[in-house]
């Protein structure tokens, strides 16, 4: 299967889990996923990730994060650059999401990282979801 977008295919993966009430869900690897799951991860949205051989490209393992009551700590996920259309910023004008309750990630010249930090960084760069 050929896919155009795989932050896009990354994102609605791990919607869908969450929205079925999954606990894990499987996504085909690469190097730009692993980067946005160690991001998410450091920010508290998903609990861990492992990558598993398959004997092609490799298999990445999510594993989700839920509340207390059920309910998924990731409320939305939200692809903002596309092939099609892409979104870039100065570092001043990084979009704040809700309010700074959410994060923005950010593909910088020194690589993928949130919105705070390509602010500390003085970095501008090309916005590529926004996750709350």
């Amino acid at each position: 299967m050929n896919i155009t977008d795989s932050i896009a295919d990354l994102l609605t993966r791990i919607r869908n889990a969450l929205s079925a009430g999954h606990v894990t869900v499987d996504i085909p690897s690469s190097k730009l996923k692993i980067t946005i799951l160690k991001i998410l991860c450091a920010e508290g949205f998903i609990r861990k990730f492992t990558r598993s051989e398959d004997g092609k490209q490799g298999i990445l393992r999510v594993f989700l994060k839920y509340n207390p009551d059920k309910t998924p700590v990731i409320k939305c996920l939200r692809r903002v650059s596309k092939p099609g259309s892409r979104v870039y910023s100065k570092f001043s004008d990084l979009p704040r999401v809700i309010g700074g309750l959410g994060i923005s990630i950010v593909s910088t010249s020194k690589g993928l990282m949130t919105d705070h930090r390509a602010r500390a960084s003085r970095l501008g760069g090309e916005v590529l979801a926004y996750i709350w």
